[in-house]
């Protein structure tokens, strides 16, 4: 399928920042999106500060971070957000319909086996609304114009949904025993109320950018819980503190925004300048030498990337400003602030295997697959995961050549490293040298594997693949 001609750029929300986007040449949807994300910042703040868990009660923080996140889908996305409500509502549905009261779980497996059949109609659900809504995306905004539309959020509420469903499973339909101790931690023993559940989908921290986090962990946020637990878990009177102490995000959040602004700058001025479809013009394939060609490719994947390292560390810092991501206290005493974080730039940049870059970069989709597909799969956990994530990801061909390649990419990578690693572990020179190459290996890699991700359609990527 070829690359259809560029067609108007268009946005299905609110049209209030219209002049600024023409002021400033940038597309109405962007400014919406970040727009959004800056007054959540904001209001992440004196969310922190004045509703408090101390200032006011569960019930109403619950309230004020849906009705937030509700507007804030309403301003960007217009009346297709009404796709993300018909699909946390029917979800709603889906899960009630396991009515058996936990008391009754002495009933055995037939309890059991009606909640797993809870669970995957809840998968089934969310994953093909999301997929039609996928397709119907192509034909609305048309093939291989990329707009910041409902899917992005689609896809988050996606991943929450068949998050509590699994998490619901493991504390209702199993036993402790037939758990990892991951799952027995986040399994949830009751069901959310209706305003739990809608908080915990549509909150103003999350709605927009995401990202996915366990419902055990956001409940305890707002309930005032998720900074205590963590704390606990450190003996202070050894570090001679007569109290807990008091973490505050602030510094976390201000770390954030300054990778967020320079990320801002390099892609304004990086990604427009060095365009992926350029390394498959022909005037560039018969001129250029193929080692240059490889150069060229890694440095249009690296302009690709601040897009996103924005995007996710906004995200991060909104939901830090909200007192929401303490992930707890390192060996020298220092509070981190990375539980929800999607990316580990250093780590992505440094990455000296596939599996190592591909565990940093949008970390909680990883999670996410890990718990929802990897760990719960009969066979093939590897295949299915990579499966899954393309058909989450959307039905761009690119997409599945993207993931099938990262199949191989993943198991060759696995396999080299396992034979011929320890041969360069017996000095520090061959293992510095290994590093270098495995590293320059990584990163090629990797630009082969996603060029198709972004050029979406078949023709560019078989063009590339020559």
């Amino acid at each position: 399928m070829a690359e259809a001609p560029a067609a108007p750029h268009r946005t299905t929300g609110s049209t209030l920042l219209h002049p600024l986007s023409a002021l400033l040449g940038i597309p109405l949807d962007q400014i919406n999106f970040v727009a959004c994300q800056l007054f959540a910042l904001l209001a992440a703040f004196w969310f922190r500060i004045y509703l408090g868990p101390s200032h006011a009660s569960s019930a109403v923080r619950h309230a004020f971070a849906t009705l937030f996140g509700i507007y804030f889908a309403v301003f960007c996305f217009g009346w297709y957000s009404i796709h993300l409500f018909v699909l946390v509502l029917m979800n709603y549905g889906i899960m009630n319909m396991a009515s058996i009261p936990n008391i009754h779980r002495c009933l055995g497996e037939r309890h059991q086996k009606h909640i797993k059949g809870i669970i995957k109609y809840s998968f089934v659900v969310a994953m093909g609304y999301l997929t039609l809504c996928h397709i119907s995306r192509i034909y609305i905004f048309h093939y291989g114009i990329l707009t910041t539309d409902f899917s992005g959020p689609l896809m988050i509420i996606t991943q929450k949904i068949t998050t509590l469903a699994c998490q619901l499973h493991d504390g209702i339909g199993r036993k402790a025993e037939e758990l990892t101790a991951e799952q027995n931690r986040l399994a949830v023993k009751t069901r959310p109320s209706l305003l739990e559940y809608l908080s915990y989908l549509l909150n103003f921290m999350s709605i927009i950018a995401g990202p996915c986090s366990n419902y055990k962990d956001y409940i305890a946020f707002i309930e005032g819980r998720h900074v205590h637990m963590k704390l606990l878990e450190v003996n202070w009177k050894q570090k001679g503190y007569d109290r807990l102490p008091d973490p505050s995000p602030t510094g976390a959040v201000m770390y954030k925004l300054c990778i967020t602004l320079v990320s801002l700058v390099l892609f304004l001025t990086l990604t427009k300048n060095f365009p992926m479809a350029y390394i498959i013009d022909d005037e560039f394939l018969d001129r250029t030498p193929f080692l240059t060609r490889l150069g060229y490719l890694y440095v249009v994947t690296q302009s690709a990337k601040p897009k996103y390292y924005f995007a996710w560390t906004l995200a991060d810092a909104v939901n830090n400003a909200a007192g929401y991501g303490f992930s707890g206290v390192d060996e020298k005493g220092v509070f981190h602030w990375d539980l929800l974080s999607n990316l580990n730039i250093w780590n992505i940049e440094t990455a000296t295997s596939f599996k190592m870059y591909i565990e940093n970069w949008n970390i909680q989709t990883a999670a996410w697959l890990k718990r929802v597909c990897y760990d719960r799969a009969p066979w093939y956990p590897t295949v299915l995961t990579f499966v899954l994530s393309a058909l989450w990801h959307g039905i761009y061909p690119g997409y599945y050549f993207t993931f099938l390649t990262g199949i191989l990419i993943t198991l060759a990578a696995r396999a080299i490293r396992n034979n011929c690693r320890h041969y360069f572990l017996s000095s520090v020179p061959l293992k510095m040298a290994y590093d270098v190459a495995t590293w320059v290996v990584t990163q090629l890699a990797v630009c082969y594997t996603v060029a198709p991700f972004v050029m979406l359609a078949v023709e560019p990527t078989i063009k590339f693949y020559k």
